[in-house]
């Protein structure tokens, strides 16, 4: 299966996600799974930017910087402390090598031109940043979901290896990730909620599913490398940017 072709992937996105956030409260990064993992790289380490958070930021809100499309979500994680910007991750206002930590969850499979947005993460990254990133793997996992979300792809895991390769990561860790249900018909029945009953579908999502997705996420089992992918839905990167020659 390809990529998912939409007449104006970026709008969907907007709509789908100010929607979503407007109701939605903020959860700090200290209830995800990778908190340990980020703990550990973001001690000592200031210059930090996350893209497209949403109210789920996995870095540090205070002192960060963030870079998402949605009103709804910039206003709570400036009011939180983050230094927040409307922007683009395939245009992001900042300058060369300004970041030595950046985060992109669930990004850039929204992206039509996702090499534009990867050589954007490339050029703020300084020599030897990390970079963390999830995606969605296997088209051939493609479900409603993806296309209800405003993905525009999953990907292939040699696929993903060679893009970051393009711009200059180098994958060191991984992960199997993401909360998504495995029902496909829980799946169809809250996005049938979320498009004719929103308020009521965001009281649940907020109170009782979230709730429960976080209380059960199972530990972050990161191994060397790119962790073997049957079976797994997201997978989860820890990449370096090359250090200067």
């Amino acid at each position: 299966m390809s990529a998912v072709a939409a007449p104006d992937l970026r709008e969907v996105n907007r709509r789908f996600y100010d929607a979503l956030w407007r109701d939605a409260r903020l959860i700090q990064p200290q209830r995800f799974n990778t908190w340990s993992l980020v703990d550990e790289l973001a001690t000592g380490t200031p210059r930090r930017l996350e893209i497209a958070p949403g109210l789920r930021p996995r870095l540090p809100i205070a002192g960060t910087a963030f870079a998402d499309i949605s009103a709804p979500a910039l206003r709570q994680l400036g009011a939180h402390g983050g230094h927040a910007v409307q922007a683009q991750a395939d245009a992001l206002p900042y300058a060369d090598d300004s970041f030595d930590l950046l985060c992109a969850f669930d990004i850039i499979e929204h992206i039509e031109g996702d090499e534009a947005a990867m050589a954007e993460l490339a050029r703020v990254a300084a020599p030897g940043a990390v970079l963390l990133l999830s995606v969605p793997i296997h088209m051939a996992a493609w479900t409603v979901f993806d296309e209800f979300v405003g993905h525009h792809r999953r990907y292939e895991p040699e696929a993903l290896l060679a893009l970051l390769a393009r711009h200059g990561f180098a994958t060191q860790r991984s992960a199997a990730h993401g909360m998504q249900p495995e029902s496909t018909r829980l799946l169809k029945l809250g996005m049938w909620f979320l498009t004719h009953q929103r308020q009521r579908a965001m009281w649940w999502y907020n109170h009782v599913f979230m709730r429960f997705a976080l209380d059960t996420q199972a530990p972050l089992a990161l191994q060397p490398g790119m962790i073997a992918t049957d079976g797994v839905d997201t997978v989860l990167l820890v990449c370096r940017k090359a250090a200067a020659a």
